[in-house]
């Protein structure tokens, strides 16, 4: 199995078929990455960022895993800021901030529902973080890469995003959180997947 890096090269160099391969590798996860956020023009921001990996030129220094999803937050980024006509701090703002209703995605299951507001309440990054390393299983490392940070820096936001997040939960209506978070993350990451 060839590695992302030489499909990410060969395609480049127009090999059509290495770039089916490194889609079909990556795209559930970019897929999964823009619908927990939006639930519109999700098809158009993978294809996007997909879009975008292929013209960049530049060799991936954090792996192409990372470097895909770095690109898929600056186009969510900008989404958001086109869409409310200002820039947003995704230090601060959650996505809970710039939606007034809560999504219908998981109303199957009130525990995926809860973890699935709480992580909308937190700031962008810190669900960015959190998202990519339970659903992704990205390391901090890559983490960093994504969101253009020090390693030390998103463990220290890996450990907030968890802390705001039980907040969070305990504070939501008939919220059990008794369950482990690793859990949760698993079940509501099969469910963003379908």
């Amino acid at each position: 199995m060839d590695s992302d890096e030489v499909l990410l090269s060969a395609w480049r160099g127009g090999d059509a078929k290495a770039g089916r391969t490194l889609f079909a590798r990556h795209v559930d996860g970019v897929t999964r990455f823009f619908f927990s956020k939006v639930q519109t023009g999700v098809e158009d921001l993978v294809q996007r960022t997909f879009l975008a990996l292929l013209e960049r030129t530049e060799a991936p220094e954090a792996g192409v895993r990372a470097y895909l999803f770095g690109i898929a937050r600056k186009l969510l980024l900008r989404r958001f800021r086109d869409e409310y006509r200002s820039p947003i701090d995704a230090g601060t703002v959650s996505v809970a901030d710039l939606r007034t209703s809560p999504s219908d995605l998981v109303d199957r299951r009130q525990h995926l529902q809860i973890l699935y507001r709480a992580l909308q309440a937190l700031p962008l990054d810190l669900q960015i973080a959190l998202e990519l390393f339970y659903w992704e299983s990205l390391t901090a490392a890559e983490i960093g890469a994504v969101l253009d940070l020090p390693e030390g820096t998103v463990r220290s936001r890996l450990r907030r995003g968890r802390e705001l997040l039980a907040a969070q939960m305990q504070s939501l209506p008939a919220a059990a959180v008794a369950a482990d978070l690793e859990t949760w993350a698993r079940e509501l990451r099969e469910r963003v997947g379908r």
